[in-house]
């Protein structure tokens, strides 16, 4: 692959600076190679040098120290949580410090009788939920990957359960962000909702580590569902199960999660997983709530199912059953990888509104095909939002080329059919150009001034977003 180009030029941590890094923190200020080599490379299709110098920090005060070293020499400073960015978001495209921020992994305060929880940044999902289970309580978002609470809100995250529970920007409460000159900034509080000023909570969300670093949330939580079941159910093509999901949406049944995996997912999963599911295109779907509710939740599905030619309705009603079907949904991504060994995936990203899904994954799933690139789709269809994977070989740009030709086409019909470029990765590197179309010049000329107001250095995440 070759590097985006470094806009500014390389800024090198300098001497001083990382003499001042050792002198206080020790071994947790790295520059081995291979230490700086981990954190030089995520999910994403880019090859960048690594960074300088990791640290791994443990405090929201060892965060503000180096960031405010940082600032007064001039040098980027890229958070890092659990790597698995699929667009270059924690790639040091202009050198500098990557700030590990993994072991800032405590839970600092559950509150049950107030449904929310206070985490440092470092939490990753599934310890979260560990913890919850113990007070009949859940937090819903879910993109798959066991992420760090602080990299999903700093892109937005998703997931399976977006369609009844929202996104990370409908379940984060509050932030404590320590900014660009290394200054503690708290916002947002445990109270529901607020009118006090700008919500500067919902600036920090998504912007992926370029207006300030996150180290505490506090976070919505919900209520373990009374039932839970889960269903899968084939379909003869795809278009017919994204038809399903379209109707099942309009008619306001509250599912929780409705998951689309086609055929070539379906293959690679059965070698990774060895499920033995039927391979066809199918809908992976889960109800909440009661059980006369789950009940007429699946009854009602079951039956529009039908309708489009869906059969082998089969359940998953235990813990055990479902966690499989899950564990493979979330697998799909890397059992997709193994089909082709040493292939590298480019990943779209888009959604549209769920009247035209079907239109769109039709027309990609055409191009798809005549581009003789092998790929796979997954997508949290409830929501409009689905995941073309082209798998390249990284030792032929010509395939690259054509996996980001046709991702341009088909964010260009998603922005058609007035969608957006990305319903959850975020920009990074891969969507530049994207959000130019998307949001227009002057929209991002606004985030331009932004990021500037807050960051006049550019240290935070440097070449992240758009071009300054």
């Amino acid at each position: 692959m070759n590097a985006p180009e470094r806009a500014l030029g390389p800024r090198p941590l300098p001497a001083a600076m990382l003499a001042a890094l050792q002198a206080r923190f020790g071994a947790r200020c790295s520059t081995a190679r291979v230490v700086r080599e981990q954190h030089g490379r995520d999910e994403s299709p880019f090859d960048v040098p690594p960074p300088d110098a990791v640290l791994f920090c443990e405090s929201t005060e060892d965060v503000a120290h180096a960031i405010g070293l940082a600032a007064a020499h001039g040098v980027p400073v890229i958070p890092y949580g659990a790597g698995s960015s699929l667009e270059g978001a924690l790639l040091a495209v202009q050198g500098g410090l990557s700030l590990d921020l993994t072991r800032m992994n405590a839970i600092l305060r559950i509150a049950p009788e107030d449904l929310t929880v206070t985490v440092q940044t470092g939490v990753t999902r599934k310890q979260l939920n560990e913890a919850l289970r113990h007070d009949g309580l859940f937090f819903p978002i879910d993109p798959g990957a066991d992420a760090t609470l602080g990299g999903m809100a700093a892109t937005r995250a998703s997931g399976t359960n977006a369609v009844r529970y929202g996104t990370m920007k409908d379940n984060v409460l509050g932030l404590t962000v320590v900014n660009a000159r290394g200054e503690l900034l708290r916002t947002g509080s445990r109270a529901r909702k607020s009118s006090a000023g700008y919500d500067l909570t919902r600036l920090f969300i998504g912007s992926e580590g370029t207006l300030g670093v996150m180290t505490e949330i506090t976070l919505k939580l919900y209520p373990l569902p009374e039932a839970i079941s889960a269903a899968v159910c084939h379909f003869p093509d795809i278009d017919a199960a994204v038809r399903t999901t379209i109707q099942v949406i309009q008619l306001g049944v509250p599912i929780a999660r409705c998951e689309l995996v086609d055929v070539n997912a379906i293959r690679a999963l059965n070698a990774h997983d060895r499920l033995g599911l039927r391979e066809a295109p199918l809908l992976l779907m889960e109800f909440h709530g009661s059980p006369a509710s789950v009940q007429e939740q699946a009854e009602t599905v079951q039956q529009i199912a039908a309708e489009h030619g869906g059969e082998g309705f089969d359940w998953a009603t235990t813990p055990e059953a479902r966690t499989r079907l899950w564990a493979a949904r979330h697998h799909a991504y890397f059992s997709a990888l193994q089909t082709r060994p040493g292939c590298r995936c480019v990943t779209t990203d888009t959604c549209v509104p769920i009247s035209r899904l079907a239109e769109c994954i039709a027309a990609t799933v055409a191009e798809a095909d005549a581009s003789g690139l092998p790929y796979f789709i997954v997508g949290h269809v409830g929501d409009g939002n689905f995941h073309v994977g082209y798998l390249i070989d990284p030792q032929l740009p010509a395939e690259r080329g054509l996996a980001e030709q046709l991702n341009r086409r088909l964010v260009a019909r998603a922005l058609a059919m007035e969608g957006t470029c990305t319903g959850e990765h975020g920009i990074g590197l891969h969507k530049m150009d994207f959000l130019l179309d998307e949001a227009g010049a002057e929209g991002v000329a606004a985030m331009r001034a932004i990021k500037l107001a807050l960051d006049p250095g550019n240290i935070l995440n440097p070449g992240k977003i758009f071009r300054l």
